[in-house]
């Protein structure tokens, strides 16, 4: 037998640095994607004090800002596409705008409320409000989109925004999305209003005296007062001869638009007592 040498155990391995077993360029797609996951984290911190909820998830706020380009282009990248959130806000935007409109005008039949929210939940009013979040921003693309400006995209913003929302409701349920929206859709809302305003009471006050009175209601100028910069319009609805409602506003307009409003009421009023 030839002579042996024996060799504790220890000292079969080399103790080394870890850089001579990982070369430091090994490395450098991980500490990448560290710096890429704290710098997303900070966007998406910003994010939330833009809209004003707080994620317990963030990973489901991440999906919901990120775009099937993405995700197709990046066959590594982890979860879904936000089309299925997409689907699931549209429902819950809905369902929450419908009901603020319900609590603001309780005096608006079915038709005009429909008709209202569908001036509200739109594509081009979702893009706007994505627009003032610069929800473009946040949003996670494929190089395609990219190059063809798709952030500044309407159709990609407000599918987006829907999105978001449905994030919200599942992150926090529906007094939380509620909340959001009912904040993020204030202004919408108010511009709506004052669009259908000028069209509604006026269009549904004509449909009602020609049906009931086979007449057609006729606006005059009572009065005006108050200086040019902060004038007052009073205004009388006439039918058939007949001073059937006022009405005051800012313009003549809207001061039109509140005497139909009255003359409706008192015409719905008069119509239910004489089918008692």
């Amino acid at each position: 037998m030839g002579d042996k040498k024996f060799v504790f155990p220890i000292f079969q391995y080399s103790i080394i640095p870890i850089f001579q077993c990982f070369p430091l360029w090994t490395l450098y797609p991980l500490w990448l994607k560290v710096f890429m996951d704290k710098e997303r984290k900070k966007a998406l911190q910003e994010l939330q004090r833009k809209i004003g909820y707080r994620f317990k998830s963030l990973d489901l706020l991440n999906q919901g800002l990120r775009h099937k380009s993405f995700v197709h282009e990046n066959v590594d990248a982890e979860g879904q596409d936000n089309e299925r959130l997409e689907f699931l806000g549209d429902a819950v935007l809905d369902l929450i705008i419908g009901h603020l409109i319900m609590d603001r005008y309780p005096d608006y039949p079915e038709g005009s409320l429909s008709r209202l929210r569908a001036s509200v939940v739109n594509e081009t009013r979702l893009a706007k409000i994505a627009g003032d979040l610069s929800l473009g921003e946040y949003l996670l693309l494929g190089k395609g989109e990219e190059m063809t400006r798709g952030r500044e995209k309407s159709s990609i913003l407000s599918s987006t925004l829907e999105a978001l929302l449905a994030t919200i409701y599942l992150d926090g349920g529906y007094k939380k999305a509620f909340k959001a929206i009912a904040q993020l859709f204030s202004l919408t809302l108010e511009v709506a209003e004052k669009e259908s305003f000028y069209h509604d009471y006026k269009t549904k006050l004509q449909e009602l005296s020609q049906d009931t009175l086979k007449a057609t209601p006729r606006y005059v100028l009572a009065k005006e007062y108050g200086p040019d910069h902060d004038k007052v319009f009073g205004v009388q609805v006439q039918i058939q001869g007949k001073v059937a409602g006022v009405g005051a506003g800012r313009s003549k307009k809207e001061a039109e638009q509140r005497a139909a409003r009255r003359t409706l009421q008192k015409l719905y009023l008069s119509l239910k007592e004489k089918n008692d």
